[in-house]
């Protein structure tokens, strides 16, 4: 079998709905959008959520919750696993990961978190640590030390 042999399965495949075509097709002259009007027009139609001048019900509901997401400190997010690839006594910092492209971005700081094992002795700097990361660092032999 080459590849321009195959072809879908029969009936699978259905062509395409071509508004506004001539005469047999049943959808030619106003293409099924009526006479005149609104959405008889090029680009016509409401918008959505649009009830007709109704009040829409998305207003008539109020604001609810909050978001701090202008001023959220957004850290980049290293597991305590992912360091082992560096060798036994290295001190691991936020330009160190940049420079193995282990992180892409600095963001506003370093979390190392604690999921999987750590068998490397490394002394780690960053921002925030969580319990279980500083636990498997120090278990290891290493230090966590925050910047």
């Amino acid at each position: 079998m080459k590849l321009h042999e195959l072809s879908p399965a029969e009936g699978s495949a259905k062509s395409a709905w071509r508004k506004g075509r001539g005469p047999g097709s049943g959808n030619g002259k106003t293409a099924g959008k009526g006479h005149k009007g609104q959405n008889a027009r090029s680009g016509g139609g409401v918008r959505p959520g649009f009830e007709g001048g109704q009040f829409p019900i998305y207003r008539q509901h109020p604001k609810r919750g909050f978001t701090n997401y202008r001023f959220a400190t957004n850290y980049a997010i290293v597991n305590v696993e992912t360091l082992n690839r560096f060798v036994d006594g290295t001190e691991v910092d936020l330009e160190m990961l940049l420079a193995a492209k282990i992180i892409r971005k600095p963001m506003d700081g370093l979390k190392v978190l604690g999921n999987g094992e750590l068998t490397k002795k490394l002394t780690v700097k960053a921002s925030v640590f969580t319990a279980t990361a500083k636990e498997k660092i120090e278990a290891a032999g290493g230090k966590a030390e925050e910047v």
